[in-house]
């Protein structure tokens, strides 16, 4: 195919006639390497040639040109979709048209040439500026340098020293001729597989943008459907699905091949998703549904390992518009399963060697009732309470919590219940607070031999109720708490708190956060 001139691919995109597949990855290019390209294409550097897919028949899915707004294109005239070059032909349409709106998000910025200074090899001459950085007395703009009347009312205002240098900068711009090959074919399957193979030669895509491509079809887009699946969670606090995208590949690979490794997701073809995508929502959808109602989780940010839905969702993976019947043994041995994958920490190492062996074992689960799923050790000392730090984004610290929230706890002064679903999706520090006060232990002296930041010091207390507390001691604060036994009874403690020796309060409440660990791992 002959080359492409500037001027065709304006002509050519703004007719709707070149254009996205929704398979491509986004425009990712920041304006600085826009302004490279320009750099590059002036001083005659060699670019890459764009490579082409035209067909007569429009896809029903496709993707603007980065933040510019496609027309639609003409029945009578073939498209051209966009394979490989997706970065540059967008650079080049956004930098010279002037008739396209740019989205009111975008980042873009206008490419000027600085006609002041002496080019090299190295030194840039085209740069991406906004508004209020552009000097007019040495930038010119690039969008001027296809419209002959805009062109000219800027080159005229140019000092006449340097108007040769603009004129000559235009001239190359119009001259320079862009290779293009064109692939032709109306097999739709061939496509995403040519795509994939392109971009193993250039920026490697990450693993959803390859599994879109392998899944694509004009029925079905990949991208699509998971973001359908993401609003559809938002309301139960798990929209951040869709910032995790690695997770949901993961469910996706462990449902359809009962495993979870990278080369398990490359082997799975477009059809075999496309054919159970709905299995797969259901796996997902009944993980979420099974972790709030056993375990208040309200947020993804809520699990002490995010690969827990992993297993789960294979558990629920089923066809069609039905859910799993599952009886109360499967239901102990999932909950053991639970507790006992975040008290020992089960996928902080070895994570694909467990994740094989969990997932293997949940199919057992689900589809004969018996299995081996949960039989690893995870005995939970005292010291796992007494001797780990309250940070909210740790593994011990999101456990703990989930035990704490197991106690069906109370407010703190007025005993009422907690509002778990509330509290735990904001996943605020602010709503945990210290049972003893620091400010209490510094005075007394007892903040030497335990810090009073360990695991057992600590409950749901929001930042109000603290401020009631005071920082006093215990034993004086108690005169606020108006159903004390009720609210230590479901904090795992007891009077022992309004004694107010610190070493003897942590040990014991350590000791019943122990058993109580242990009774759901159904240690024996």
């Amino acid at each position: 195919m002959e080359p492409y001139t500037i001027t065709k691919i304006l002509e050519e995109v703004q007719k709707g006639e070149i254009r996205i597949p929704a398979f491509q990855r986004g425009f990712v290019w920041e304006p600085d390497n826009v302004a490279f390209l320009m750099d590059s294409i002036y001083k005659g550097y060699p670019f890459g040639a764009l490579l082409f897919w035209q067909t007569r028949e429009r896809l029903k899915f496709d993707r603007s040109l980065g933040p510019f707004d496609l027309p639609e294109p003409r029945e009578e005239y073939p498209i051209f979709y966009v394979l490989d070059g997706q970065q540059r032909i967008t650079s080049i349409f956004g930098v010279f048209q002037s008739e396209v709106d740019i989205s009111a998000n975008s980042d873009w910025k206008d490419i000027y040439f600085d006609y002041t200074k002496q080019g090299n090899a190295q030194e840039p001459l085209f740069f991406a500026l906004a508004a209020e950085e552009v000097d007019p007395e040495r930038h010119f703009p690039l969008k001027t340098l296809f419209n002959p009347a805009k062109f000219f009312e800027y080159a005229n205002k140019v000092h006449s020293d340097h108007q040769p240098k603009v004129v000559e900068m235009q001239q190359r711009f119009v001259g320079v001729q862009i290779p293009i090959q064109t692939f032709r074919t109306e097999e739709k399957s061939a496509v995403a597989t040519i795509f994939e193979r392109i971009n193993r030669q250039g920026i490697p895509l990450d693993t959803l943008q390859l599994l879109s491509a392998w899944t694509w079809s004009e029925e079905f887009q990949l991208h699509g459907r998971f973001a359908e699946l993401a609003e559809e969670l938002e309301p139960f606090g798990f929209s951040e699905m869709s910032d995790d995208m690695n997770l949901i590949l993961r469910c996706c690979a462990a449902i359809l091949v009962n495993d979870a490794s990278p080369e398990s997701l490359m082997s799975i073809t477009g059809e075999q998703i496309r054919t159970n995508f709905e299995k797969i929502l259901n796996g997902i959808r009944g993980a979420v549904d099974y972790l709030q109602n056993e375990f208040y989780v309200a947020s993804l940010r809520n699990l002490p390992f995010t690969t827990i839905m992993v297993p789960l969702s294979v558990f629920f993976a089923v066809d069609g518009n039905r859910e799993v019947q599952y009886d109360a043994q499967q239901r102990s041995e999932l909950n053991r399963w639970f507790w006992r994958t975040c008290f020992s920490k089960r996928y902080s190492s070895g994570v694909l060697r467990n994740l094989k062996r969990d997932i293997e074992e949940m199919v057992k689960l689900r589809d004969s009732g018996v299995s081996n799923l949960g039989n690893f050790k995870a005995a939970v000392g005292e010291t796992f309470f007494s001797g780990s730090t309250f940070k909210m984004n740790a593994v011990d610290t999101k456990t703990f919590i989930l035990l704490l929230a197991s106690a069906s706890p109370r407010t703190f002064i007025s005993g009422s219940p907690i509002n778990l679903q509330d509290k735990l999706r904001q996943h605020n520090k602010a709503e945990f607070h210290h049972m003893m006060p620091r400010k209490f232990l510094i005075s007394s002296g007892q903040n030497n031999a335990i810090s009073e930041n360990v695991l057992a010091n600590f409950c749901f207390i929001s930042r109000a109720e603290n401020r009631k507390l005071g920082g006093d001691a215990p034993s004086i604060y108690r005169e606020k708490m108006d159903k004390a036994p009720e609210i230590l009874a479901h904090a795992f403690t007891g009077e022992v708190l309004f004694d107010d020796n610190y070493s003897k309060f942590i040990e014991e409440r350590s000791k019943k956060l122990s058993e109580t660990a242990n009774m759901l791992c159904q240690n024996p």
